[in-house]
């Protein structure tokens, strides 16, 4: 049993109510805008007022719809299985989604991509042991653009085993991606009991919700199926420049989501998420790396927590152009402390360049990352005192440990074992093997991946179905 489990905040309770009053008053007083038709029309059931397309949304009514929100989601895999739960300080990492570009590694070029790298991408997740699900991580141009929401998830599925994080870009996508979802369930109830995919929806800061990504939430709330918001406040350019307004604006926004999933159905699953930045006033970006993008997600997670609610957030990802020393340290930094923030889905991992690129070198490396940080978060186990007295007895006899019983008990427990990806040989033996960067074994790892089979390979028949609909909608 762990002694204290790590852990970090940044928000005291006082702020956090002081948050969460300020972000109803700005819906009360300011509203959101609403795009989507069937919104409207559930917001012009509840009487709420509005003008035009500005929705004045009522502290009580937010209150009632906060009431209903599952505080837990359990996902299961592609065949059922149950697979991770998110809920309390439970830190889940995935991929994160909608890169545009892939970093070949093979060649060093950064390139649009094409599904088979996808493929490829998808194959190299399912045998990394600490990154826990999957997500439709690469938007690729080989497939027609009316098909690319709804293709990815069949790759994904047909390459993967575990649970996925995807979107839609077109709302005529949604109804052929939960066909999608089907075949691998007996029934709606049974997809609704066991839910294999999250869909993130993205507002639009500041306090919109577009007719796409509000059309995405009542969809998957119809069908039960996890909402994660993805709410994006960029400090100083659509958001506050100070760090508590940009966590309040998104509060703000994350609570109409709410209430529009609750008002679609009460009970639906959410998750209270977001990928916000700072913008970078030299360079004009939005660095996800900066330690106050980290900050205001750190602060986010805290009001979803504080709210009850299961959490995300994209961390773990670096705005390094390669896995190079900046990579790491951002990845690190951010993995780490999403960690101890309990974050429950960690998006970034693999990302590259703002979002915009996915590395299977750095996914790898990030995945030995990710091993650590879950190492630390089991926190130092008592095992019964005395703790090294009568250990310490037993020098005297050999003058060494390493062949002692508690030593042979308890090392694999206690250490964390990294793969060949981390360097902890001697110089001469680095010397011996290559002198090789971690990115270098990192690609050489992706090989040896890619040349294994899966590790829970999909049944004939999902394969055919899977096809059916693929072939039926290209």
């Amino acid at each position: 049993m762990s002694i204290i489990r790590p852990k970090i905040k940044i928000l005291d309770k006082e702020h956090k109510q002081k948050i969460l009053e300020e972000a109803k008053v700005i819906l009360e007083t300011q509203g959101v805008f609403i795009e989507n038709h069937e919104a409207i029309d559930l917001f012009n059931q509840h009487d709420i007022n509005h003008e035009g397309s500005r929705y004045f949304i009522p502290p009580d009514l937010i209150n009632k719809c906060l009431e209903t929100v599952p505080n837990e989601i359990t996902l299961y895999d592609r065949d059922g299985n149950e697979h991770i739960t998110l809920k309390e300080d439970n830190v889940n990492f995935d991929p994160g989604s909608a890169a545009i570009f892939i970093l070949d590694e093979e060649t060093g070029d950064i390139r649009e991509g094409v599904s088979r790298d996808f493929i490829r991408f998808s194959k190299v997740v399912e045998h990394l042991k600490f990154i826990d699900a999957q997500s439709t991580a690469l938007i690729y141009n080989d497939v027609p653009k009316d098909a690319q929401d709804w293709h990815r998830l069949y790759l994904a599925l047909s390459n993967c085993y575990k649970p996925v994080v995807t979107g839609t870009f077109r709302k005529e996508s949604f109804s052929i991606m939960r066909e999608i979802l089907l075949t691998c369930r007996l029934s709606e109830d049974d997809l609704a009991r066991k839910p294999l995919a999250i869909f993130d929806a993205c507002p639009s800061p500041p306090l919109k919700w577009s007719d796409l990504t509000t059309q995405s939430l009542i969809d998957a709330a119809r069908s039960m199926i996890p909402s994660e918001f993805v709410s994006m406040p960029l400090a100083g350019a659509s958001a506050p420049i100070t760090l508590i307004g940009s966590i309040t604006q998104h509060c703000a926004e994350c609570l109409a989501g709410v209430v529009i999933v609750q008002l679609t159905k009460r009970g639906a699953p959410l998750i209270w998420g977001g990928s916000p930045a700072v913008f970078d006033m030299k360079h004009g970006t939005t660095p996800m790396g900066a330690i106050e993008t980290m900050m205001i997600n750190l602060g986010d997670v805290e009001m979803g927590k504080f709210l009850k609610l299961p959490t995300h957030a994209y961390m773990a990802l670096s705005d390094s152009k390669i896995p190079d020393a900046q990579a790491g340290f951002e990845a690190g930094m951010g993995a780490l402390l999403a960690g101890l923030a309990g974050i429950n889905m960690i998006s970034g991992p693999g990302m590259l360049d703002f979002e915009s690129t996915q590395s299977i070198e750095k996914l790898i490396i990030d995945n030995e990352i990710v091993g650590m940080v879950k190492r630390l978060l089991q926190g130092i186990e008592d095992h019964g005192s005395p703790f090294a007295s009568e250990i310490l007895k037993d020098y005297e006899d050999k003058e060494e440990l390493l062949s002692h019983s508690s030593t042979l008990k308890y090392f694999r427990k206690e250490l964390f074992l990294p793969s060949p990806i981390i360097d902890r040989m001697t110089r001469d033996s680095w010397k011996e093997k290559g002198s090789k960067s971690a990115r270098k074994r990192a690609k050489e790892q992706a090989s040896k991946i890619l040349s294994k089979t899966s590790t829970h390979p999909i049944e004939e028949n999902l394969t055919r179905e899977l096809e059916k609909i693929a072939l039926k909608n290209l």
